[in-house]
């Protein structure tokens, strides 16, 4: 008997750790939070805003901006082009992009789009800084190194 009674304490004090280890790395904080490419990569700096309420990631936000601060989505010219070339375009891929976050809740495992294969990886890696900040409660626009081209 007096076994069973230390081992509900021991499993009592230790329950919540092990509930805690269910969740990955840590509790989203709720808020709107950023993150940018440190360089501007053929023209353009991409960046990637994600909103979190209960603990889940609600919206995701993914563009990019030239120097003048003109969104690549509307630009229509470009949209053109790319389409022409590759197939897709920058208001297509970013939705898709932001689609599988929402759903998988996680920046690891998306599809990457075809024509739009290397967005990907700055994408994957501005959601996780993203990601990273809600985790740490800081608010301030994350910044990821751009790899050099």
């Amino acid at each position: 008997m007096k076994r069973v009674i230390i081992l509900m304490v021991i499993l009592a004090l230790f329950a919540p750790t092990l509930v805690g280890c269910n969740k990955k790395d840590g509790i989203l904080k709720d808020g709107y939070f950023t993150a940018e490419m440190s360089d501007y990569s053929h023209g353009w700096k991409e960046f990637v805003t994600i909103y979190i309420k209960d603990q889940q990631i609600i919206s995701v936000e993914y563009n990019a901006m030239n120097s003048s601060g003109f969104i690549k989505s509307w630009d229509m010219a470009y949209m053109r082009t790319m389409n022409a070339v590759k197939h897709t375009y920058p208001n297509f891929y970013t939705r898709e992009y932001a689609k599988q976050v929402i759903e998988k809740q996680s920046a690891e495992e998306i599809d990457a789009v075809s024509g739009a294969s290397t967005s990907v990886v700055s994408f994957q890696q501005l959601v996780q800084a993203a990601i990273d900040m809600s985790k740490s409660g800081k608010t301030e626009v994350a910044v990821v190194q751009s790899s050099k081209e």
